[in-house]
């Protein structure tokens, strides 16, 4: 009887499973779970992030051709910048020297109107010296100088200095009437304004005008 039991007991008891077994039939129901809940978007991700990645490739390519466009742009820009500056200093290089030599030509021009107004005998010394005079002027005149002698012309603020006004029956309002220096420029860039006195029409006419502006006012 008891032998019986013994088997019976033996019969139930359940055989153990080994660790290494469950810990694989574990992993083997977590991947299919994984995969199971694996959306369709993530499945076909590869093929998305080459799309991406060529998308990004092509704007890389597209920001790299601007860059070199504006690359381009300001190396043209700067070889532009740099000759017109050569240009400009071969230009004005000999700004400051004339600037000195001006006086130099004004009084040479004094002396010579003095020396013909005073003393006769001096006018084939004048004229000798006149001559000298003219060769600096056309030497200067190479280089860019040019002289501004505004005598009868209508007066330019951009190029004249007005000292005065002078009534005139003879030069009508608003031309130079008398230049009392000459101004000059080089190649183009206004060194000294002429200095003038300008005309301001018939003596009179002037107060007549706004006589009768007022007139017709009231």
């Amino acid at each position: 009887m008891k032998d019986t039991a013994s088997k019976s007991d033996h019969n139930d008891t359940e055989v153990p499973v080994s660790q290494p077994e469950t810990e694989a039939a574990e992993a083997a129901e977590a991947a299919a779970e994984s995969a199971a809940e694996t959306p369709a978007e993530e499945q076909v991700a590869p093929e998305l992030t080459l799309e991406e990645q060529l998308e990004q490739a092509q704007k890389e390519t597209a920001a790299a051709k601007e860059a070199h466009l504006r690359s381009v742009a300001d190396l043209e820009n700067f070889r532009r910048r740099t000759a017109r500056e050569k240009d400009d200093l071969r230009a004005f290089a000999a700004a400051n020297v004339v600037e000195e030599l001006m006086p130099v030509l004004d009084n040479l021009g004094f002396a010579l109107t003095a020396a013909r107004a005073d003393n006769a005998e001096l006018k084939s010394l004048a004229d000798g010296v006149e001559m000298v005079g003219t060769q600096f002027k056309t030497a200067l005149g190479n280089h860019g100088l040019k002289e501004i002698n505004p005598d009868n012309e209508a007066f330019d603020p951009n190029h004249h200095e007005a000292l005065s006004q002078q009534a005139s029956a003879d030069v009508a309002e608003g031309t130079v009437l008398q230049v009392v220096r000459v101004g000059y420029s080089l190649n183009g860039r206004l060194l000294r304004p002429a200095s003038v006195i300008v005309s301001s029409g018939p003596e009179g006419e002037g107060s007549e005008t706004s006589e009768s502006a007022k007139q017709a006012d009231a």
